[in-house]
């Protein structure tokens, strides 16, 4: 039981780390309900497993410097990547496509999977308010693997100028679970984003972030088409 609590313990500072991209530990202890002797003795272990780092120091009051901690390369590929056996397999089955068929088509295969997953989401997301229909969304891509999370747009957060309360969300995922699959076919992502506009057909989605460009996660602005 110990062993599954540490386990569990350190893939949440993995993914605060993912969310927040630094931390001391202080902020770690206090954030998660964990003393800093405990939450130092995690970082040791994750530092000896290379998936963080610390980058710098701080000084907080009195104290010694606090050093601030940050996911290695390594950690994030984990945490972005997960189990890359699927991944691989996936992209060695597209790339035998492409030869095969030609990427052309290969693209439009892309599609026709992503407008089937569509009307799955569609029908699965329901018909309530865009809030109820977005934190729908971000189950189903919790289900699928992905680190997603929404938030409303504050009317400070935004040049759009003013709306309705509850009618704009942010969208972010901080890991992509067909990470391997994008960077050997980067339209699927254009397919994934017209997956959501059409799964949210009272909307317009637009990309905010994306991690093939380099980004620590992939964002989307979610926006009810009579808020502009």
């Amino acid at each position: 039981m110990a062993t599954t609590q540490q386990s569990s313990t350190k893939q949440e500072i993995l993914e605060y780390l993912l969310k927040q991209s630094r931390a001391t530990a202080f902020e770690l202890a206090e954030t998660l309900d964990i003393s800093p002797q405990a939450i130092r003795r995690h970082l040791k272990d994750l530092e000896a497993e290379k998936l963080i780092l610390y980058s710098s120091s701080i000084q907080e009051g009195m104290g010694r410097p606090q050093h601030v901690y940050q996911l290695s390369r390594e950690g994030r590929d984990r945490l972005q990547r997960g189990d890359n056996s699927y991944g691989e397999f996936a992209v060695s089955l597209l790339d035998t496509l492409a030869e095969t068929v030609g990427r052309d088509q290969v693209s439009s295969i892309l599609r026709k999977q992503w407008e089937r997953k569509a009307l799955l989401y569609r029908d699965r997301l329901g018909k309530g308010s865009l809030q109820e229909r977005v934190a729908n969304l971000v189950e189903l891509r919790k289900g699928e693997g992905f680190m997603a999370e929404c938030y409303p747009v504050e009317s400070n957060e935004s040049e759009l100028g003013d709306s309705d309360e509850g009618d704009r969300f942010i969208l972010m995922e901080h890991n992509c679970a067909i990470s391997n699959v994008a960077e050997s076919f980067p339209s699927i992502c254009g397919h994934e984003l017209e997956m959501f506009a059409a799964v949210l057909p009272d909307c317009t989605v637009e990309r905010t972030h994306w991690i093939i460009n380099g980004e620590h996660r992939c964002g989307y602005l979610v926006q009810a088409r009579n808020s502009k």
